[in-house]
């Protein structure tokens, strides 16, 4: 089964977490944000893509939204956590018709 996708290559769930994000840009919160703008190497073939990056004035975080959770999917998140310190990773998910965001730690 495939997900359903937007105009923007987006699944259900990136497509309201991208109005979230277009909220926060117009109230000025965030300066920028892009969907998956990059991949990210983890190991000889190993890459990590995240969702969207966002853009803040002193910092850049990392917004991975899931639905549900697998194992892999959360080894890379963690993984990417570590190596690449100088972003903030965040897991978005959509629960009770609210957003839960939780930074990842490696």
């Amino acid at each position: 089964m495939r997900p359903i996708l937007n105009d923007k290559g987006m699944n259900k769930l990136e497509a309201r977490y991208a109005q979230k994000l277009d909220l926060m840009k117009k109230a000025g919160e965030i300066l920028d944000w892009e969907y998956e703008p990059m991949g990210l190497r983890l190991g000889a073939k190993c890459f990590y893509h995240p969702d969207f990056f966002v853009v803040y004035e002193d910092h850049f975080e990392i917004h991975e939204t899931k639905g549900f959770m697998r194992e892999d999917a959360l080894v890379k998140l963690k993984a990417s956590a570590s190596k690449f310190h100088w972003f903030e990773f965040y897991l978005c998910r959509w629960i009770k018709k609210q957003w839960v965001i939780d930074k990842v730690s490696s």
